[in-house]
């Protein structure tokens, strides 16, 4: 044994125990680890730099050692050398030189009882901290960022004050006032009312629920409430701000480092609820009496909605969806707005919720034609007719054979000539005229040509529409007799165009006459005709896409925009061309150009670079004195510099959109041009634009009829009737 020799590899320590001590030196300290055997008892253990005292190699696992003086705060590897070499250094080797824990201070000083906070805790003594206690509870998440800072997240507990207490190898800090942590408990909110309110915000809302403290704030989704009042522990009022959907309505009060929010749930929840809009109404008109079913389409209905009939009350029968629910109308008279409320706010009046209350209307006659000897059967649609007394047909009175419905009746027409009204009587009065209610004895109507353009040198097929073609003697293109022609049916005739130039009428012939002149029955040969633009009005800087519609296109070799070449997309069809303007200013003629020549301009044809072009005027008359509200429509509005009345500026105005200006008039007198303003120019005037001050308009009659005998009271409703 005495001629042993022992190989052994380099020391390691895995432990400590403790892992710290005074810095006085003098904690006996246990090293765990390996090889350990001939280690040096008076330089083989060193803390840090220092020779460890008292040692004693237990095993090659294990020494015993007395720890050194060394420097407080600071941590110290614990390395053992052995003939082989020293042990590396890590984590597990390091020894503490301090005293035990204190805490000074926890921020932040209070939160959530659900836990989960963020703490920083200032103190003492901190290194190879152990544990973070709140009260009796270990805090999660412990990171020493120095003997003298930490943080730890805090766990949930009771509400009420606890202590924070580190504990480290040298012991747990005491309690005290500088580490005190308080558990608030978050507020609750149970209940919201109203639950709904206007997109735009502004609804005085009560929250209720629990743990309302001063200082509280309010968020309705992510967006901050106004006007925050503190009633009661249990009670806020708060106003909504702008919004949309369902959103939660949570609480926040003072605590923690950004306060304390309550949980959102179901009770929480608040709706935006967009104004209403009517679309549709159906049917349009029924009895004075009332009781009628309407349907009515539009957005934003939702349950508890209210229903008028100009200022009248109606029943909802049935709310279908957001976008439709049935109603049934009141009693009433003449024509009233259908409008309708929700929590979003009421519907703004439009054409498309007018109602009809009474008297009859008549929309449509089918056939709107027949011979002069009459004996024709006619369906006559519209509303209002089921007490109808009468129908006649320019004066003349037909036979009513069947009232089918209040928006139906089947007739028969009375002999007549020329093209008459047919109107339909009630107690209430008499329908009024219009184009719908027209109806054309013998003499041929031409509705429809088509195609409407074809050939110079003639020979295109063409298809007529109409009425009162059965015994057609001719037909002519212009001056220009059309051959092959042939009556296919009382309202269809085909021919073969003859040769011709331009734009002619092409009309039908028969013993009772020839068919009136119009817009309907124009032919095109060979040259483009331009009929519309959409958009007709752009960009200055060109690059907007415009659809041209026409005849003539096929073969187009160029399109241009005030003589400036546009660029050509594509030729659709031989009645659309799509182009992309080219930069110009102010209105110019759209021009096609093929062949046989160039499109002549008219009005349809105007495209209108950045100035802006007005349209309409709504109302467009009003009190000399101004302060009239008027919508002036058209195109390119958008970046309005000035509006004015005459000479004079408006007295204010809001841009609506591209196509749409709300203005206020000014005093004025006599009939004004209404011009728009932008950075390109001003709307050139037409009679699209005119404002009447002081000319009485008349806007309804109420009652619209009454006895021969006269002595009836009527109330005439309108503006300038003062004088």
């Amino acid at each position: 044994a005495s001629d042993d020799f022992t190989y052994t590899g380099a020391p390691t320590v895995t432990g400590i125990t403790p892992n710290a001590g005074p810095a006085a030196g003098g904690t006996g300290v246990t090293v765990t680890g390996t090889n350990f055997a001939g280690v040096n008892l008076s330089t083989g253990v060193k803390f840090g730099s220092n020779d460890a005292t008292s040692v004693t190699v237990n095993s090659t696992t294990s020494i015993t050692a007395t720890s050194p003086a060394g420097t407080v705060n600071t941590l110290s590897d614990v390395t053992v050398t052995n003939p082989a070499g020293t042990s590396a250094t890590s984590s597990a080797d390091q020894f503490a030189y301090e005293n035990a824990p204190t805490v000074t201070a926890v921020s932040p000083p209070s939160d959530s009882t659900a836990g989960g906070a963020s703490v920083t805790v200032t103190g003492t003594g901190f290194l190879n901290a152990s544990a973070v206690t709140f009260g009796a509870t270990d805090g999660t998440g412990v990171t020493v960022v120095s003997s003298t800072d930490l943080t730890v997240t805090s766990p949930a507990g009771a509400a009420g004050a606890t202590h924070v207490q580190v504990t480290t190898a040298r012991g747990t800090s005491p309690t005290g006032a500088g580490n005190v942590f308080t558990y608030v408990t978050p507020p609750t909110v149970t209940g919201v009312s109203p639950g709904a309110g206007p997109v735009a915000g502004g609804t005085s809302v009560t929250v209720t629920g629990t743990g309302f403290a001063t200082g509280a704030t309010v968020a309705f989704g992510s967006t901050a409430a106004t006007g925050v009042t503190v009633v009661s522990a249990s009670s806020i009022t708060a106003t909504s701000p702008a919004g949309t959907g369902t959103v939660h309505v949570t609480v926040t009060i003072p605590g923690g480092s950004a306060g304390i929010i309550s949980a959102t749930s179901g009770a929480d929840q608040f709706t935006y609820d967009p104004v209403p809009t009517v679309t549709a109404i159906s049917p349009t008109a029924g009895p004075a009496v009332g009781g009628t079913f309407v349907t009515v389409t539009g957005t934003g209905f939702t349950s508890g909605a209210s229903v008028h009939f100009g200022s009248t009350s109606s029943s909802v029968f049935s709310v279908a969806s957001g976008t439709s629910m049935t109603v049934i109308a009141p009693p009433g008279t003449g024509s009233a707005d259908v409008t309708v409320t929700t929590p979003g706010g009421t519907s703004a009046t439009s054409s498309a919720d007018v109602y009809t209350f009474g008297v009859p209307v008549v929309s449509a006659v089918s056939p709107d034609a027949g011979p002069a000897a009459g004996g024709t059967s006619a369906t006559v649609l519209g509303s209002n007719f089921t007490n109808a007394t009468a129908v006649d047909f320019g004066g003349v009175p037909a036979a009513i054979v069947s009232r089918n419905s209040d928006t139906s009746l089947t007739v028969t027409s009375p002999v007549g000539t020329g093209s008459v009204d047919v109107t339909v009587t009630n107690g209430a009065g008499t329908s009024a005229t219009s184009s719908a209610d027209v109806y054309t004895y013998g003499v041929p109507v031409v509705t429809g040509v088509s195609p409407n353009a074809g050939n110079a040198a003639g020979g295109t097929t063409v298809t007529i529409t109409g009425s009162n073609f059965t015994n057609a003697s001719s037909v002519t293109f212009g001056t220009t007799a059309a051959t092959a022609v042939t009556v296919v049916s009382d309202t269809e005739v085909t021919a073969s165009s003859p040769a011709g130039t331009g734009t002619v009428d092409v009309t039908v012939t028969n013993a009772d006459g020839t068919s009136v002149s119009s817009s309907a029955d124009l032919y095109t040969y060979g040259v483009p005709v331009v009929s519309s633009l959409s958009p007709n009005a752009g960009d200055p800087a060109g690059g907007t896409t415009v659809a041209v519609t026409g005849t003539g296109f096929t073969n187009a070799s160029g399109v241009d925009f005030g003589g400036l070449p546009a660029t050509v997309v594509s030729i659709n069809s031989d009645t659309s061309i799509t182009v992309t303007s080219p930069a110009s200013t102010g209105t110019v003629d759209v021009t096609v150009t093929n062949a046989d020549g160039t499109s002549a301009t008219s009005s349809a044809d105007l495209y209108t670079y950045g100035v802006p072009v007005v349209t309409g005027v709504s109302p467009n008359a009003g009190d000399p004195a101004g302060g009239t509200s008027v919508t002036i429509s058209g195109s390119g509005l958008a970046n309005a510099s000035g509006v004015a009345f005459g000479t004079t500026p408006a007295a204010s105005y809001t841009v609506d959109s591209d196509g749409s200006i709300t203005a206020t008039s000014p005093a004025g007198t006599g009939v004004v041009d209404v011009t728009v303003t932008n950075a390109d120019g001003t709307s050139a005037t037409s009679a699209a634009d005119l404002f009447t001050y002081g000319v009485p308009v008349v806007t309804s009659v109420s009652p619209t009829a009454g006895d021969p005998a006269g002595g009836t009271s009527v109330t005439i409703a309108g503006s300038n009737l003062t004088n």
